[in-house]
């Protein structure tokens, strides 16, 4: 295990080793690759342009995500509208695309700023956490469905931190506070002040037109 995690009583967590790293950098690979060409009988692979626009939209978010209005002492943080980006390619492209590309950018948010506590909570932090932003391509063709896909997004993103929270992290919790409460107030102090800031800025008709406009340039595409 110390070729690939160690643990650091300072920080308590496991740190990832130069094995981890390769470790996660090739399930990283795997997942784009499966993703490209393994997929429904109607459309066999992703196409090029729905890699590049994930592959951008991944950039983007690892981009903004670094600037923090605010960060959390177990990990959470009100970043520059970063999750938006992630639910944009799930409205673009549908579930199927979303999903890949929220499990990619999980992969990428654990080799980039890991918190690791146990392999579970590795898995409901990261992968799926961060997955779940994809699912905001189930509502990508009802009406206001990039609104209501970034909610559904972000809610089950939410939802994913919470279970975590409350298997792995209710021992921090202080005397005074009920430990749910605890669980559930801090994993919504972080999520919620950039759900309602993005919300805001969605609702911009100018914001709006914009996206339109990048929808327009994928609709026709087939995927």
């Amino acid at each position: 295990m110390s070729k690939f995690l160690i643990y650091s009583e300072e920080e308590y967590s496991y740190l990832l080793q130069p094995a981890g790293y390769v470790v996660l950098i090739a399930l990283l690979l795997v997942l784009v690759f499966a993703g490209h060409f393994f997929g429904k009988k109607k459309q066999v692979s992703l196409t090029a342009k729905q890699l590049a626009f994930s592959g951008i939209a991944m950039a983007i978010a690892m981009v903004t995500s670094q600037i923090k209005f605010a960060s959390l002492p177990f990990g959470g943080s009100i970043t520059f509208f970063s999750m938006f980006f992630i639910t944009l390619i799930g409205y673009l492209y549908g579930l199927r695309v979303g999903l890949i590309t929220g499990l990619a950018y999980g992969l990428l948010q654990l080799i980039t700023n890991p918190y690791i506590f146990a392999p579970i909570q590795v898995l409901l932090d990261y992968p799926l956490a961060f997955g779940a932003l994809g699912l905001s391509g189930l509502l990508a063709k009802s009406k206001h469905g990039m609104v209501k896909g970034y909610a559904l997004g972000v809610f089950m993103r939410y939802v994913f931190h919470a279970v975590s929270g409350q298997i792995f992290f209710l021992a921090y919790a202080p005397e005074t506070m009920d430990p749910t409460l605890y669980n559930l107030s801090y994993n919504a102090t972080y999520i919620l002040p950039e759900f309602i800031l993005t919300l805001v800025l969605l609702c911009l008709p100018p914001v709006q037109k914009a996206i339109l406009k990048i929808r327009e340039m994928t609709y026709h595409e087939g995927a």
